[in-house]
């Protein structure tokens, strides 16, 4: 028997892709954010564009882009989206000792797109660490949430920080 409020479970107890068909169409936001954790040393490496692996933040930024896109094929259930947009942004965060992850994936469809938002910056995450690896192995990637999202019929989130 399928759980209240998971639209994922039919009633038989099997996983099933939601019918968004009869839905109507909204125009839809979502944002959401990352970080990964280094040591000071392996930020300013990254900050100076000194990484063997060549410029960190560009390449993760083009990464988390690419990976919006294919997230209908990497996550079970979830559907394939034509996006409006897709923006990744990092920054270096002294403060911190972080390089901080923003991810913001709009489009007008019948379905959220907060998935495409959270895949953007967990590959972007993996990125930075994939390519700095090799100097820092006791990096942390964190703090990966759902900041906004609006449309839909569930209407506007925003986190509460």
């Amino acid at each position: 028997m399928a759980k209240p409020g998971l639209t994922h479970i039919d009633p038989k107890g099997n996983a099933r892709m939601v019918d968004v068909g009869d839905k109507v169409e909204t125009k839809r936001v979502a944002i959401a954010t990352g970080c990964v954790f280094m040591a000071p040393a392996t930020l300013k490496m990254i900050a100076a564009h000194k990484a063997k692996k060549g410029d960190v933040l560009g390449v993760a930024q083009l990464a988390g882009i690419m990976a919006a896109k294919q997230t209908g094929h990497l996550i079970p259930l979830c559907h394939p989206l034509g996006l409006d947009s897709v923006q990744v942004e990092l920054a270096v965060n002294a403060k911190k000792a972080c390089v901080d992850i923003t991810a913001t994936c709009k489009l007008t469809g019948k379905t959220g797109i907060e998935m495409e938002a959270l895949t953007a910056v967990s590959v972007a995450a993996l990125t930075v660490y994939d390519m700095v690896k090799a100097v820092d192995k006791d990096m942390t990637i964190g703090e990966i949430m759902l900041v906004h999202k609006s449309g839909g019929k569930s209407g506007t989130y925003n986190r509460k920080r």
